[in-house]
C-alpha cells in the first residue's frame, strides 16, 4: 500500500520477525509495545539514527507510533537516508485492534496509550 509519497502497510502485514521501530515517547512505550521492537522516541531520533541504521542493515524497517503521524515523518526521513522503511498505518492502535501481541514494562495488562 502507498500512502502519500512513501510506502505504508497495515499492522497485520508486518512480519512477526520484521524489524519494528517504535518512535513513541517513553510513557507510551511503557504502557504497551510489541515485543522485540526497537524503541527510539521521535524526540531522540536524529541523535540515535546510527542505532537504527546498524540494526537495519539490509532489512526493511517497519516504523510505528500511536496512530501513524509521527511514524510517517520518521519513515520519510529514513527513506531520505537510504533506509528501506515503511510506515505502519494506524500505528499501535491498529496493531492492538488487529490482536497483535503487546507487552509492557509495568503492572497490569499491556495497552496502547
Amino acid at each position: 500500500m502507498q500512502y502519500g509519497r512513501f510506502p505504508a502497510v497495515d499492522a497485520e502485514a508486518v512480519p512477526s520477525d520484521g524489524f519494528l521501530l517504535d518512535v513513541r515517547e517513553d510513557d507510551e512505550w511503557a504502557a504497551g509495545h510489541a515485543e522485540g521492537a526497537l524503541h527510539v522516541p521521535m524526540s531522540e531520533f536524529v541523535e540515535r539514527l546510527a542505532e537504527v541504521t546498524e540494526r537495519a542493515a539490509d532489512r526493511k524497517v517497519y516504523v510505528v507510533c500511536r496512530v501513524g503521524g509521527r511514524s510517517a515523518q520518521v519513515t520519510q526521513y529514513l527513506l531520505a537516508q537510504g533506509v528501506d522503511a515503511v510506515n505502519v498505518e494506524g500505528g499501535m492502535k491498529a496493531w492492538e485492534a488487529a490482536g497483535r501481541p503487546l507487552v509492557n514494562d509495568g503492572q497490569g495488562p499491556a495497552h496502547v496509550l
